[in-house]
């Protein structure tokens, strides 16, 4: 197993850095946070990355994609970490393509699987219904009714649900709140009678809907995959997103890291920096082995996720918990190394801070991946 990025990985990564840092940087994001952007992101940055081919990054090439697996795209996952970019990379490619990959026919592929590739067509996945996350706890009904199929429930946290051309949902056709099986997964368009949208802000300033849905009905071309089967495929698609928040959050915290460094070196009390107090330095010491870790852990979830294995699960748990945990934390010492200058509006680790505690609960938090780790492992 190499941790390390192949040539064309290396591009992708390179490429991300230096385009964001021109046209996205921070100060992009708290532009489109002040002004209330109806989108919530930028549709001329997101169409130069579609340029880029960072939607094609880990989609098949038959498709249209580049198929640099996910170890490419998580290395483009991590530089918008850095930079706090805002854009649907996650809600319409690795969960939206992923799904439509991995569950829908040929025909569905065709339709969507190019579009999204392009940039041209956003996907969004609705998926909990509580504020923790859980993806077997679907209330959402879908039931058989006169040849048709019909949606009644409510969904929250759908990530650019609100901006989305078509709905991925996933509801209960079949077995008891918990059961892994009897989940089914529908494509809608959130324009059709009784589906209901509530965009919310996130304290991060990104996107998230509440979604309403009454007695909404569907015909069958709507049903994406086998009904009743959709466990198994929206938890494979779970488990890459949740590899490529980790990597986001390796980048929000080596980021915040690095900027913190630079304060202990500028900042002077006592005629001395502060940088030279050794209590500090033994705190940025052990943050750099924590980060150093999750860079591996990140690296280890993604390579077997390309590869398929069958410890990827259990990987990118890993790689989410210790993610979810280190971003905490790191954070949280950033923001003491700063002082009161860390948590005003002003200063831009207050940002970092703010994304990271969302990145942090985001389909899964420390304490729901350690859970899962052990039972992945037989415990």
């Amino acid at each position: 197993m190499s941790l390390l990025l192949d040539d064309e990985q290396r591009m992708l990564q390179d490429s991300a850095r230096d385009f964001l840092a021109a046209r996205s940087p921070v100060s992009a994001l708290r532009a489109l946070r002040d002004a209330r952007d109806e989108r919530g992101y930028d549709q001329a940055v997101w169409r130069a990355m579609a340029e880029l081919g960072w939607p094609a990054a880990a989609l098949p090439e038959a498709y249209g994609g580049l198929a640099a697996g996910y170890k490419g795209l998580g290395a483009i996952f991590e530089q918008t970490g850095r930079t706090l970019a805002a854009t649907p990379l996650l809600s319409s490619v690795v969960l939206g393509a992923g799904l439509i990959d991995e569950a829908g026919d040929e025909a569905q592929r065709q339709a969507w699987l190019p579009r999204i590739a392009s940039g041209d067509a956003l996907l969004a996945l609705a998926l909990d219904e509580t504020p923790r996350h859980d993806p077997t706890r679907v209330a959402l009904r879908a039931s058989r009714e006169a040849g048709h199929w019909r949606l009644s429930g409510h969904k929250q946290f759908v990530l650019d649900g609100h901006v989305a051309e078509r709905l991925l949902v996933v509801a209960r056709s079949a077995g008891a709140l918990g059961h892994r099986a009897g989940l089914s997964l529908f494509l809608v368009d959130p324009q059709w009678p009784g589906v209901r949208i509530e965009r919310q802000r996130m304290v991060d300033g990104r996107n998230a809907a509440t979604v309403h849905f009454d007695a909404v009905t569907l015909g069958d071309e709507a049903v994406v995959g086998r009904p009743g089967d959709a466990f198994a495929p929206l938890d494979r698609v779970l488990d890459r997103a949740r590899a490529c928040l980790a990597a986001e959050l390796l980048g929000v915290i080596t980021e915040a890291f690095e900027r913190t460094l630079g304060y202990l070196k500028e900042r002077v009390q006592f005629d001395v920096p502060i940088g030279s107090f050794q209590a500090l330095q033994h705190r940025a010491a052990r943050l750099f082995v924590e980060i150093e870790l999750l860079r591996s852990s990140v690296a280890a979830a993604l390579e077997a996720i390309d590869a398929g294995r069958a410890d990827a699960a259990a990987l990118a748990s890993l790689a989410k918990a210790r993610a979810s945990d280190l971003g905490e934390r790191a954070l949280n010492e950033a923001v003491q190394m700063h002082g009161g200058i860390g948590v005003t509006d002003e200063f831009d680790l207050g940002l970092f801070l703010k994304r990271a505690r969302v990145l942090q609960q985001t389909f899964g938090d420390g304490v729901f991946h350690r859970d899962r780790y052990a039972h992945l492992l037989g415990f």
